[in-house]
């Protein structure tokens, strides 16, 4: 009878969850003007471009314009980097360390500060001040272009464009000449390949010419019925860099298709499919970062491509996008979606209010991160997978100070666990130069990481140290890998990563010092990411001793070292030193004005309004403050975020998602809404692409991770060693109807969950590993003990 009971619930709470939902699809009803050319300028945006639809498969990237009579498919590949390894390690750097902690001590800023320009910085060009293509550092840059010329003007009617998010993949539709014509696209991740297939509902329709081309260093030629483009990069010493290929070939069902040097050339067929690849010569393995045979690797998946029936190619791709995608859900509105996407996206700039617009933000941050970031990939950058210069804004980068970070914060909550690895496989990749970086710069142990860092390796500090000396960079990036663990429970993966969270302890013992005057562990000299304030001097300075940044990660690395290695069984005098330094380290301080403060001692912002929040990571991404163990300090923590918003704060795409987050840890639901707000009204582009500006993607990763956040938290210990999971604790008034599916919380549990009129009606909790843990909605608790795939329904 209880076994009855419990399947009509579970079968209830599934009925539930299942409510009318249209389909999740930005749509058009005019292409992107194909015609107009790029600006040569990599920092500013291209209209156009920012319509253009993207598709990716993690390494081969595609933006889908859709225009009618002259096509263009912007094209990017995950590793086409400018530039070459490089040693910026800088030998003159440790000598001053310790006479910049002398003035710093002594009040003298304007003093430390110069010294600091001048020393702590790196050798050489760095990141070229992030125009870095013709500097060894590099820059990510675009694959080329795709054109198709249709050699008509000839006008059109029932034009329209999608991008659905269920199957990844753009369409086309129209009519001209009295011939239906369609399109569809998709990167396929099983078989390596982008697959455009048109077609034309009368016989004999389709002819195009097509031809591929980039800014610089290509030559295009034929082989083997394939158009093949194919150059090096600039290594940015003068000489020749990576080595990159990408091939072109037509499949056609009547007509005829041509090839020579210059293009394809395609002639009365009903249907035509191409097929691309591409690849480079490069491969993530320290230290010459080469290997791939990009010769081999473009031929092969390409005849194994088109081996396959067009149909098959598309089943697979959609079998396997959709086991991720399908896992999470997240329903706010059960109506028709009548609305172009830019038509709602402009509607959003006024009303402020459109339910079907936060579903398509939440599940657009999730399509972009699977497109961009798959198991065996290099991470998503700057730009996730898409760019469309030579130069690309920040040489479209890994930033270490917010920016990578913010790109996986929606990796395990949103159940796609498995594309975080990317970032681990970098973050492995960097431990040999950061040691050297670390052993160069400071004479310290471990390794050491800065704001920015490259596929070749780069470790050293910025050309700048206003921005460039950011020691905090290692331990919050290690923070991940606590975090993995949380939610997946998968300790062989702590075993690998154990040496890599090991040594990051190792350089801040030897990097953190005690203060004279409070006897606490202190780092420093250390700045709080790109802010500025001004010293009793009267200068302007961003370095001091202990600013709350650098405590609070060296903090959580010290607390997730002490977490990993209980997992592990490991105990020892290592172990027993961090935990001792962890508790001497100088911890969060409130100032007079009731606020967090930033620095170690009660400076005046030079910018109130500044982008950075950096000293609030504490609360989030962190979990050292929280409203359970330190209420004092989340009041002070409000009053920190109400102060930096009331100046100006949260005005870019990135900063205001993350704002998202913070006030949702805060319990704030009206106050993260707003920032969404700003996020869709400010800071999103007519494909959704979020801007800084320029276009940065981190925006939409960010607000996909915040909405998650006003759903679903599970960052509190609890006394007994599980988690507590908080339900809906940021959920504002207007989403008073909703469901969500396939969450996951902390511990390893699937949340599904759907409210009405504002009230949670019930969640259903899976465990992946079975344990324990408390479920809290609105003051209420219920235990949760599950076994290994044992499921429950429980309601408040």
């Amino acid at each position: 009878m209880r076994t009855c009971f419990l399947f009509l619930a579970l079968f209830l709470a599934q009925t539930a969850l299942a409510q009318p939902h249209p389909p999740l699809k930005l749509w058009y009803k005019t292409p992107a003007n194909a015609q107009i050319a790029d600006v040569d300028r990599g920092w500013k945006d291209d209209p156009e471009w920012l319509k253009a639809l993207p598709l990716g498969n993690g390494s081969l990237g595609a933006m889908v314009f859709g225009d009618v009579n002259s096509e263009r498919i912007q094209l990017n590949e995950e590793s086409m980097w400018s530039g070459s390894p490089d040693d910026n390690n800088n030998p003159n750097s440790f000598a001053a360390q310790a006479e910049i902690r002398k003035l710093l001590y002594a009040g003298k800023y304007k003093e430390a500060t110069e010294l600091t320009d001048k020393t702590q910085i790196s050798k050489g060009a760095g990141s070229g001040n992030g125009n870095g293509t013709k500097v060894p550092y590099g820059s990510f840059q675009t694959l080329g272009e795709l054109y198709l010329d249709f050699a008509s003007t000839a006008p059109y009617t029932d034009y329209y464009r999608e991008l659905d998010l269920h199957d990844a993949v753009a369409r086309v539709r129209y009519t001209q000449n009295g011939v239906r014509f369609s399109r569809e696209a998709f990167v396929s991740y099983p078989d390596q390949v982008m697959a455009i297939r048109f077609t034309a509902d009368k016989p004999g329709a389709l002819s195009f010419k097509a031809r591929l081309w980039r800014p610089e260093r290509f030559r295009t030629y034929t082989a083997d019925n394939q158009l093949i483009m194919a150059g090096n990069l600039s290594d940015g010493k003068g000489g020749d860099g990576l080595a990159y290929m990408t091939r072109l070939k037509a499949q056609n069902k009547g007509g005829t298709v041509a090839y020579t040097d210059a293009g394809i050339s395609v002639s009365g067929a009903t249907e035509v499919i191409l097929y691309l690849t591409a690849s480079t010569d490069y491969k993530l393995q320290h230290p010459t970062y080469r290997g791939r045979d990009q010769v081999s690797i473009t031929a092969r998946t390409l005849q194994q491509a088109i081996q396959k029936p067009y149909t098959r190619l598309l089943n697979d791709h959609l079998a396997d996008y959709r086991r991720y995608f399908d896992r999470t859900t997240f329903t706010l509105f059960s109506g028709n979606d009548t609305q172009p996407t830019d038509e709602r996206l402009a509607a959003f700039k006024t009303n402020r209010n459109d339910p079907h617009l936060y579903e398509l933000l939440f599940q657009y941050g999730r399509y972009l991160l699977i497109s961009s970031s798959r198991p065996g990939t290099l991470p998503a950058n700057l730009q996730g997978i898409w760019g469309n210069k030579i130069q690309t804004p920040w040489n479209g980068d890994y930033h270490t100070n917010i920016n990578i970070q913010m790109n996986y914060w929606p990796a395990e909550v949103t159940n796609l666990s498995e594309l975080h690895l990317p970032f681990f496989d970098l973050l492995r990749s960097l431990t040999t130069p950061g040691a050297e970086t670390a052993r160069v710069h400071y004479h310290a142990r471990g390794w050491v990481m800065h704001p920015i860092t490259n596929v070749w390796g780069y470790t050293a500090p910025g050309e700048q140290a206003s921005w460039g000396m950011h020691t905090g960079a290692t331990a919050w990036l290690c923070s991940h890998i606590a975090e993995h663990y949380r939610y997946t429970q998968d300790k062989a993966f702590l075993r690998q990563m154990y040496p890599v969270l090991k040594a990051a302890t190792e350089f801040y013992m030897d990097w953190l010092v005690v203060h004279p005057q409070t006897g606490k562990l202190v780092s420093g000299p250390a700045g709080s990411p790109e802010n500025t304030f001004i010293a009793p001097d009267g200068s302007k300075s961003q370095i001091s001793m202990g600013p709350a940044h650098e405590q609070q990660v060296i903090w959580q690395l010290f607390h997730d070292f002490g977490m990993v290695s209980k997992a592990l069984g490991i105990s020892d005098s290592w172990t027993r030193r961090i935990a001792e330094a962890q508790g001497q380290l100088a911890g969060p301080q409130i100032g007079a004005d009731g606020r967090l403060m930033e620095w170690a001692e009660p400076f005046k912002e030079a910018e109130p309004g500044h982008r950075h929040i950096s000293h609030l990571f504490a609360l989030h991404p962190g979990h050292q403050i929280n409203a359970v163990q330190t209420p004092d300090l989340m009041d002070a923590v409000r009053k920190s975020l109400d102060y930096r918003i009331a100046n100006g704060g949260g005005h870019t795409g990135w900063s205001a998602a993350w704002l998202v987050s913070q006030y949702a840890r805060l319990g704030e639901a009206e106050k993260a809404k707003a920032s969404l707000d700003v996020v869709g009204a400010k800071s999103t582009s007519i494909n959704l692409f979020g801007q800084h500006p320029p276009f940065q993607m981190d925006a939409n990763f960010g607000t996909t991770a915040g909405i998650a956040e006003m759903l679903l938290q599970s960052h509190v210990e609890t006394p007994e060693g599980g988690v507590l999971i908080d339900l809906l604790p940021a959920l504002p008034a207007s989403w008073a109807n909703g469901a969500v599916g396939g969450l996951v919380a902390r511990g390893g549990y699937n949340i599904s969950m759907n409210w009405k009129a504002g009230r949670l009606d019930q969640v259903t909790v899976e465990a992946r590993q079975g344990g324990r843990a408390t479920l809290r909605y609105k003051g209420q608790s219920k235990p949760v003990v599950l076994k290994k795939g044992e499921k429950r329904v429980y309601r408040f």
